[in-house]
């Protein structure tokens, strides 16, 4: 028995990794960095570029892709995944996600026989990359928000030595790290392309969640319209940005101790529970057996989550 079970894991680990060394092999051919270049440098149904691009783009795509973006819910993945800045495709992400779960239920069906459990852990599997690509977006975001302000001086500089904006715009993209750096060199592309600036610069909004950037964005839209003195205003902006985000470290300090409360007592349950059913698998078999205890479980679990999200709530104060 334990010789199939050690064979079967090593079975499914070995497929694992040849799925993902033959998604990573065909992400890297020629054809397929190509399609996802002028993928980035497609744009918006709000801008003024042609639609007619957007659907050569989306014919091209093969009938498995076509499909997958057609499914429930899509877009919200799409935009997750564009907003991490994790650079992996939609169908490449949702195929590995459904390996992972398909080879965590196997592997727990047949080491506990339990249909109940072995549903829970490929569901719990199944939320662990949307978890990380989430974890990246706050990532991604707080490092943009931090790199904004320098940005932004460095724009009213260029703009006061002369420069263009669209030529500001490049010298972020070749001065300044990622994100910041990347995001300016899709706007400045799409601009080279025939795109206005302030449409590239509006896409924008869409790879990124950033109040800031969105003040950046209406500053260069009015600029445009009524014109001023743009490097005076983008000053002021970083200025404002700054503060902003001095007092949001302030408030993280403040809060620290009650986001440190609902880790605690989110995460102590679920371990202790853990930690009962590796040392008295019996005793705690009653959960799953029983179907009052099923039902507390299942209670516990709302409450449990219910809780946290009261007290990330308290203390997520938004400045």
């Amino acid at each position: 028995m334990l010789i199939a079970l050690i064979l079967l894991f090593a079975a499914v680990f070995l497929a694992v990794i040849a799925l993902t060394l033959y998604l990573s092999a065909a992400r890297q051919s020629p054809e397929k960095i190509l399609k996802r270049r002028l993928q980035t440098l497609a744009v918006s149904d709000e801008t003024s570029s042609p639609e007619v691009f957007a659907g050569e783009l989306f014919r091209k795509t093969t009938s498995t892709e076509q499909f997958v973006f057609k499914l429930p819910l899509m877009n919200r993945v799409t935009a997750l995944i564009e907003q991490s800045g994790v650079h992996i495709s939609h169908l490449h992400f949702l195929s590995l996600t459904g390996v992972a779960a398909a080879s965590v239920f196997v592997t727990i069906y047949v080491v506990r026989s339990s249909l109940l459990l072995a549903l829970l852990s490929a569901l719990l599997t199944s939320c662990v990359p949307f978890l990380y690509l989430g974890h990246q977006k706050q990532l991604r975001k707080k490092l943009f928000d931090e790199q904004l302000p320098d940005a932004l001086t460095m724009i009213a500089r260029s703009l006061r030595a002369g420069h263009s904006l669209s030529g500001a715009i490049e010298l972020i993209s070749q001065e300044m790290p990622d994100p910041t750096g990347e995001l300016c060199r899709i706007a400045f592309e799409q601009q080279q392309l025939g795109m206005r600036m302030t449409d590239s610069l509006a896409s924008l909004l869409n790879k990124i969640e950033s109040m800031d950037l969105h003040f950046f964005v209406t500053i260069i839209r009015i600029n445009n319209e009524a014109g001023g003195n743009l490097a005076e205003i983008l000053d002021k902006l970083a200025d404002t940005v700054r503060s902003r985000l001095q007092i949001r470290r302030q408030v993280k300090v403040y809060t620290a101790e009650g986001r440190m409360s609902g880790y605690v007592l989110t995460a102590l349950p679920v371990a202790v529970f853990i930690a009962f059913y590796i040392v008295k698998p019996d005793y705690m078999n009653v959960f799953v057996t029983e179907r009052i205890c099923r039902i507390s479980l299942g209670a516990a679990f709302i409450a449990q989550c219910a809780g946290y999200l009261m007290i990330r709530k308290i203390v997520n104060i938004r400045i």
